[in-house]
């Protein structure tokens, strides 16, 4: 079903009858017709079976099996990566237009399948309808802006000045070769077909590994690359342990790129591989945030209120982007605590394939249990001001589901401040003036979003000027920070949130996968 309405991160809501009734069809087909499947790795235009399996569950009730995976080895990632080194100066020297039109079908095709692949993302990572829908619409954008980047540069081969009648110079961009993706679990198709993407309509060869939590989104990604008729070798899909498959990406020779989007200290790791070797190599790598809000005391505070909410506590707070600091003037900071306190409570946390829930689950057992943690960590050192409970009676038994958490009282020092969460954690606190928020939203080592709410101009633009992040947002009710859209909003890092920044649907992107080649003919 194509979709008459436009979803995106930032749509508060879908009161539509038409769509939600086809996603109800699109669940129920889900539930009844494609779990259970096995499914493949993808090595040189075969689908490749190993020996041993890896069997998935659903996190909103572990009783649903939702795929049989395959658990592959190192062998098959050095077979992934030497089709796609086979297969690069073929690709390469496709004409690029032949490439967007590849991509446009895809696109396409993610399109008219999207509440299917919606349903399926439901069931696997525990995020709301509009999460879901919302990631599958993105992700067929971020096909259509990269496709529209290339035509729009020509290629990206460029006429340059001349020092004589007798001579063309050109600038040409051109690719690198063989390009490991390597995707997480909190958004398993829009964070994998994106880079997978750039890499290919550049003119790179993939080899793709996506999360282990999310090995049936991983492969449906995998099958619209698979089927799109491009030339053996030149994508590839691998599945398996990242001590093992993942380790092989990063430590291949033959590798000439990465994209890595996922935790901090495995992100370094790459970032020191490419530096590894007899030359660097490029690598686009984000690792997270731990994303500040400041709020003025000029701000409109049911704006606020209702984007640091969704931004917070939307996907359960498995969002890089997720907002999980907030720094408030003294003079509003009571008023604020309790409007935020309300809407919080009046959030539904529950089954994700209903209509009106806003929490799903979190993604695994680990995740549940790292809650627990930061919670009696939140209650010993400091205050809970809300939530804070795992919720297991009823529907709640079978599933790992959590109420979204309000914390404050803590140093600023404080694990539970300066570490990446990724949980419905948010900590609040009171500070006297702007000048000490920013400071505090500053003293991180990330530097990946960040909002702030006030409705005085002269404000709005100091906090562009001093906040050190990559993709920042001023009084966004959609989102404080939170909700990037390929061709609206660029998604970069600063500091250890990325290098090169994240790479995603920005003006900057394409290039970050291909080197300059000067020409000059006489």
């Amino acid at each position: 079903m194509a979709l008459k309405m436009k979803i995106t991160y930032a749509t508060l809501s879908a009161d539509n009858e038409e769509l939600q009734s086809a996603f109800d069809d699109a669940i129920a087909k889900v539930r009844t017709s494609l779990l259970g499947v096995e499914v493949p790795m993808f090595i040189d235009g075969e689908k490749v079976y190993a020996d041993e399996k890896t069997i998935t569950y659903s996190p909103i009730d572990t009783r649903i099996h939702l795929c049989t995976a395959q658990k592959g080895t190192r062998e098959h990632a050095r077979a992934a990566v030497a089709a796609a080194r086979r297969a690069f100066k073929g690709w390469a020297a496709t004409p690029w237009q032949e490439r967007v039109a590849i991509m446009r079908r895809i696109a396409e095709r993610i399109s008219e399948n999207s509440l299917e692949l919606a349903a399926i993302m439901i069931l696997e990572v525990g995020k709301s309808r509009l999460e879901a829908l919302g990631e599958v619409e993105e992700t067929a954008d971020l096909l259509r802006y990269y496709a529209n980047a290339m035509e729009q540069n020509n290629g990206y081969i460029r006429e340059m000045g001349k020092l004589s009648e007798n001579e063309v110079n050109l600038s040409v961009l051109k690719p690198y070769g063989v390009w490991a993706v390597i995707s997480p679990f909190n958004f398993p198709m829009a964070l994998s077909a994106a880079p997978i993407c750039a890499a290919l309509i550049t003119g790179n060869t993939v080899v793709f590994k996506g999360a282990s939590s999310t090995l049936y989104t991983g492969w449906k990604t995998a099958e619209l690359f698979a089927e799109a008729g491009l030339p053996d070798g030149v994508f590839n899909y691998v599945s398996g342990p990242g001590r093992t498959v993942g380790q092989e990406l990063q430590d291949n020779p033959d590798i000439a790129g990465w994209t890595f989007t996922g935790s901090y200290e495995v992100g370094m790791q790459v970032a020191r591989n490419a530096l590894n070797g007899p030359y660097p190599k490029p690598a686009i790598i984000e690792m997270g945030g731990k994303n500040p809000t400041i709020v003025s005391r000029h701000a409109d505070l049911d704006k606020a209120v209702t984007g640091i909410v969704r931004s917070a506590f939307g996907l359960d707070g498995q969002k890089c982007s997720a907002c999980s600091r907030v720094y408030v003037e003294e003079p509003i900071y009571d008023r604020f605590l309790q409007m935020l306190i309300e809407r919080t409570a009046a959030l539904k946390v529950g089954d994700p394939t209903e209509r009106d829930t806003f929490m799903g689950t979190v993604i695994d057992k680990g995740a549940y249990e790292d809650y627990q943690r930061y919670i009696e960590m939140a209650r010993r050192d400091g205050q809970v001001l809300y939530g804070g409970n795992t919720l297991t009676e009823g529907e709640f038994s079978r599933g790992y589901y959590v109420q979204p958490a309000i914390i404050t009282g803590l140093p600023e020092d404080h694990e539970l401040v300066k570490k990446e969460l990724f949980l419905p954690i948010l900590y609040v606190a009171k500070v006297k003036d702007l000048e000490e928020g920013m400071a505090k939203a500053n003293d991180t080592i990330y530097g990946l979003t960040a909002g702030f709410f006030s409705e005085d101009p002269q404000e709005v633009q100091w906090f562009f000027d001093n906040i050190e992040a990559g993709t920042t947002y001023a009084n966004r009710k959609g989102g404080a920070t939170t909700g990037a859209w390929p061709g609206v909003q660029a998604f970069g890092g600063w500091k250890g949130s990325g290098m090169s920044g994240k790479g995603v649907g920005g003006f900057y992107t394409l290039p970050l996968y291909m080197h300059e080649q000067s020409q000059t003919i006489h």
